[in-house]
């Protein structure tokens, strides 16, 4: 079946994760900690990043939760905020991340768009967040929807913020395809009933992607030789 509209996740699929999200990462537990040592060591296990290599673990729960989950985490160690002050300056943060997108996304959009495909990107990220790095990409306005964690639709892997992409593009489900990085997409587009993508350009391997994706591609570049194919 012809697929008419495509959904990405942002991290790990439009942007490749580590690129963006090591160095961030860094700094963020060094800001929060305040110079205490134990409080940083205990939010980088909390988060599995590991502060020898400067790196998130494959395991780590910022790779696929939401941004209130990775703010909940993290909340016992950053006695100096709320909760809720935490999870806005985690997306504030996040917005001023150094991005290192997986392809030239322009481009590649823009070839999406031209065979008339309809487009959206729906993160775990804060709305805001997705918003303004993909403003800072130069691309935020070739996506017909754009939807974080809060922006009331839910996060994946449920599949209603996926619907509620249909609903606002004028999309069916079958006719789109979500394409992300972990498995949160796409059991969340299994749950939507849509095509899965899987891309490599996150922290998850081939072998774990396969058995819950229509195809796995290196990077979301390849997915228009996959349409012709």
């Amino acid at each position: 079946m012809p697929v008419d509209a495509f959904l990405f996740d942002k991290d790990g699929t439009l942007f490749d994760f580590a690129a963006t999200w090591n160095g961030w990462a860094a700094d963020l537990l060094e800001t929060l900690s305040q110079g205490d040592v134990s409080a940083k060591e205990a939010m980088a296990e909390v988060i599995s990043y590991d502060l020898e290599r400067a790196a998130f673990n494959p395991d780590s729960l910022v790779i696929a939760c939401s941004n209130d989950e990775v703010a909940a985490a993290l909340a016992p160690y950053v006695t100096h905020m709320s909760l809720a002050e935490l999870t806005d300056y985690l997306a504030v943060s996040a917005s001023d991340a150094e991005l290192a997108p997986a392809v030239p996304l322009a481009d590649f959009l823009d070839s999406l768009l031209a065979r008339g495909k309809v487009l959206g990107v729906m993160t775990n990220d804060a709305e805001v967040s997705a918003k303004s790095q993909l403003q800072r990409a130069g691309v935020l306005d070739r996506f017909a929807f754009v939807a974080g964690c809060d922006s009331g639709h839910g996060a994946k892997p449920d599949p209603d913020p996926l619907l509620a992409f249909c609903k606002a593009a004028g999309v069916t489900p079958e006719r789109t395809a979500m394409v992300g990085d972990s498995l949160h997409d796409l059991e969340a587009g299994a749950a939507a009933g849509m095509r899965r993508i899987g891309v490599l350009t996150g922290m998850a391997l081939r072998e774990e992607l396969t058995p819950h994706a229509d195809v796995v591609l290196p990077d979301i570049g390849h997915i228009p030789a996959w349409i012709d194919s």
